[in-house]
């Protein structure tokens, strides 16, 4: 750390008498002479010990500040690592006794899996590292955190799809395996009747006054259900939307994994909000709080999602946990908390400030 003379306490107004001499630094003035300074104009013996004892205590000061600070970064640095040697250890304890374990109806579980259609084309990985050996990574589709496991309890529907929730059924935790799932238990066959075609002038009030393309998604309100499609055609000034799902009629092949069980409380609850579209990095701002006795969970919005819409989000939660978490959920709370914003200071307060603040100086510059 750099300091300038003017931080050596006591000069006042010698500082100029010093640098005219051509002492205009504090290492400067820390090597002087006390004969060099008592030849300068309205500097004593004393008053020249005292600058040189300031100069010196100024510089230690300095050197003992950046060793107890690289200090502390050593030690900082030292409890990550062994943080991070402790949490691969309970890592690999857990996997020692969960390898070769069958996992039972009702875990909760995470699964690696890697899905890809007959023709080869992979369109589904566990990793943002798959995804670039398969030339599918996507920035947007990483943030939203698509390339990560699947949270999966085991004999659940609702978390993968049929085939996929009865292969799980049978797996041993990391016994890898290779399955093809029909149509009908994947995406479904193709049904013709999710087939809509629309006259190009209603598709634009439909789609705010924009034009259709091929291969664009369409998402349509009916009844209080959204419907996506996919523009497939556009033929004799009618559009063409298939509502199917894209692999909707093909046999998928997939790669699957069990490799982590769930166990820990709260982690069940964070997985639970990643699944409703809350990101990764931002589920440790939600504050949790259980109360056994009642059986009712709180969970406190942080402040940057006060002013976003969660209404949808906060539903489906709830309803997650109190089904699948039944014996310890019935209630979940939701708690908004917002802060008092300080008023502005009024003008005669402000200049009551300025003047407060003027004489503060005026009595350091006396007082030095």
């Amino acid at each position: 750390m750099s300091y300038n003379l003017s931080d050596v306490k006591g000069l006042g107004k010698k500082e100029d008498t010093l640098k005219e001499a051509g002492i205009d630094s504090v290492e400067k003035l820390a090597e002087s002479n006390v004969d060099d300074l008592i030849s300068l104009k309205g500097i004593g013996k004393a008053t020249a010990e005292k600058f040189i004892e300031s100069a010196k205590n100024l510089l230690n000061s300095s050197t003992t500040d950046e060793s107890s600070e690289t200090s502390v970064e050593d030690a900082a640095e030292k409890e990550e690592i062994e943080k991070a040697h402790e949490e691969l250890k309970k890592l690999e304890e857990k996997k020692s006794k969960l390898q070769g374990k069958k996992a039972e109806e009702g875990d909760f579980i995470l699964v690696k899996i890697t899905g890809r259609t007959q023709k080869g084309i992979i369109f589904r990985v566990s990793s943002e590292e798959d995804a670039k050996k398969a030339g599918i990574y996507d920035e947007t589709r990483a943030q939203q955190g698509i390339y990560t496991p699947e949270f999966v309890i085991v004999g659940k529907p609702g978390f993968l799809n049929e085939g996929l929730t009865e292969v799980v059924k049978d797996l041993n935790f990391f016994e890898k395996k290779s399955v093809r799932i029909p149509p009908t238990k994947a995406f479904g066959k193709r049904d013709p009747q999710k087939i809509e075609r629309i006259g190009i002038a209603k598709f634009r009030k439909m789609n705010e006054g924009k034009n259709p393309e091929i291969g664009k998604e369409f998402v349509k309100q009916s009844q209080g259900q959204v419907q996506r499609g996919t523009i497939s055609q556009i033929v004799q000034g009618r559009v063409i939307i298939d509502y199917n799902h894209p692999l909707a009629g093909q046999s998928i092949d997939y790669n699957i994994e069990i490799i982590d069980k769930i166990e820990d409380f709260n982690e069940k609850i964070e997985y639970f909000m990643i699944a409703k579209g809350i990101p990764t990095e931002n589920v440790s701002d939600f504050q949790i709080s259980y109360i056994p006795k009642s059986k009712t969970l709180e969970i406190t919005i942080p402040k940057m999602f006060l002013f976003q819409n969660l209404t949808y989000v906060k539903f489906g939660l709830a309803m997650d946990l109190q089904s699948h978490m039944a014996e310890d959920i019935d209630d979940v709370k939701f708690i908004e908390v917002y802060e008092k914003i300080p008023l502005p200071t009024t003008p005669s307060e402000s200049v009551l400030q300025k003047v407060e603040d003027f004489n503060k100086e005026k009595e350091q510059e006396e007082e030095s």
